[in-house]
């Protein structure tokens, strides 16, 4: 007690001792914190992505990724590395032969942490535009929210890598027993291969071990139609995955989203089929030197691998200008969100198809499936598609501008790359060096773009306090 009468806490010494040192932890870990202006969770999936490419970059100029006594130019390195990390496939050398198994398994490693990234990273940004979390500055998974725990984001990352591993092996067991006994490779050969491809497929990456990507088997459903199952599911996303897992008996239960996904990756499918079929069927440079079999097998594959997939089983060089033209829309418009294809995405365009729609039959609000889309949700799809096609104008430009290709050839790369698609017809090992960063950038801005602007919009959401005098100018 002090002379005034207070009395005085006595904190003993082991307690004065553990507080000073959180004291001190604390302020260490202030110094590592990231900077403010890039602490905001949009930011951070670009950073990610960009640290992986470029220690990619830097494991593929070493001697030991290429057969030869030196390492690969820099901006060969820097090409691959951006192609495998932002899960497109594009090439400018021959996978099989330039690189050698070190630098091989560099890019299949640099596929899955793309792949993966792109899963985790989008479905918690996801998750904290839906649930209003918030993010902690050190570390993205760390989240707290009153509907979502840690422990909850700890499940959502435990089961995508799950689900991962689950369809990555069950593709490498179905392409290597096929590979074993229907093609007579030595177990370690077919191991390799089928691993390879089904990780590959998964991550919707089109990275292959055979020069001809699927060229070789065009002919072989065992092969195809595996690779095929293991490009769709990578491509519906997890949250669909997710949910499908919870309700696949109830698609009553199913929430918008997945209602959209999996009726706009149908119609797509089919649509991408009977297209391919009808312009290719007599084509004796694609599908006209097949059977009727092998022409619905082919053009079906040509359907998924075009939706960001990458990998060919026809030589995409010979197609008909038509045929091009409907890859052009499927490549555009990709695969599902928080998933591994690319694109702006399936629930994107068929929500401004329902837009368009209740537009058209004169109604105050846009529905799906009995349920009212939300403005916001129509202006974040209306400002992903205006930038994408201002990416993709601009990209085709400044390519033409530094080549002398063909427009429709050209529109092709341009769009494959922002869709991280993968597909060419031939163009990419003959881009100049202007050309090669133009296609760099555009799987970059492909890749994470479309998360990064769909999370900031919605993070900056906010209300106003007042509104302007409305009025209409004439459109039309």
């Amino acid at each position: 007690m002090t002379k005034g009468g207070d009395f005085v806490r006595v904190v003993p010494t082991e307690a004065r001792v553990a507080y000073g040192r959180r004291l001190r932890s604390a302020d260490v870990m202030k110094r590592w914190e990231l900077p403010q202006s890039i602490q905001h969770p949009a930011r951070l999936v670009p950073m990610a992505f960009l640290i992986a490419i470029l220690l990619g970059t830097a494991l593929l100029m070493l001697p030991v990724s290429r057969p030869g006594p030196e390492g690969a130019p820099l901006l060969t390195a820097l090409f691959t590395a951006t192609s495998a990390v932002c899960v497109t496939g594009l090439i400018v050398q021959d996978t099989p032969t330039y690189w050698s198994g070190f630098g091989q398994s560099v890019i299949l490693v640099l596929f899955q942490v793309g792949g993966f990234g792109i899963m985790t990273g989008a479905t918690l940004l996801g998750l904290l535009v839906t649930r209003r979390l918030k993010l902690s500055s050190r570390l993205i998974a760390q989240a707290e929210t009153k509907s979502l725990s840690l422990g909850d984001v700890a499940g959502v990352l435990r089961l995508i890598f799950l689900v991962t591993i689950a369809v990555e092996l069950a593709t490498t067991a179905a392409l290597t027993w096929r590979l074993r006994y229907g093609h007579n490779y030595v177990w370690d050969d077919a191991l390799w291969h089928g691993f390879f491809q089904a990780v590959s497929a998964f991550n919707n990456a089109g990275f292959s071990t055979y020069s001809d990507s699927l060229v070789g088997f065009a002919l072989g459903p065992l092969i195809l139609a595996p690779t095929m199952a293991a490009v769709v599911i990578g491509g519906l996303g997890f949250p669909v995955l997710f949910e499908l897992r919870q309700t696949v008996r109830y698609p009553g239960r199913w929430s918008v989203h997945t209602k959209i996904t999996l009726l706009g990756t149908a119609l797509l499918l089919v649509a991408g089929l009977a297209a391919t079929a009808a312009y290719e069927w007599n084509n004796p440079e694609t599908l006209g030197a097949f059977e009727w079999t092998g022409k619905l097998l082919n053009a079906a594959s040509h359907s998924v691998m075009a939706r960001t997939a990458g990998f060919n089983s026809v030589n995409i060089g010979e197609m008909r200008i038509e045929t091009l033209a409907v890859t052009y829309a499927l490549m555009f418009i990709g695969g599902g969100s928080a998933g591994t294809a690319g694109g702006i995405k399936v629930t994107t365009f068929f929500l401004l198809g329902f837009v368009v729609w209740a537009e058209i039959r004169g109604q105050r609000d846009s529905t799906a499936f009995r349920r009212r889309i939300g403005t916001h949700a129509q202006r974040q799809a209306l400002a992903i598609v205006l930038l994408s096609v201002g990416a993709v104008a601009g990209g085709v430009l400044m390519l033409l501008s530094v080549t002398s290709l063909p427009l429709e050839d050209v529109m092709f790369e341009v769009i494959s790359a922002f869709g991280t698609v993968g597909l060419s017809t031939g163009i990419t090992g003959n881009l100049p060096p202007a050309g090669q960063l133009v296609i760099i950038a555009l799987m970059f801005i492909g890749r994470v773009g479309t998360i990064t602007i769909a999370s900031a919009l919605a993070l900056q959401e906010r209300n106003v306090l007042f509104r302007y005098p409305e009025e209409r100018p004439i459109v039309g």
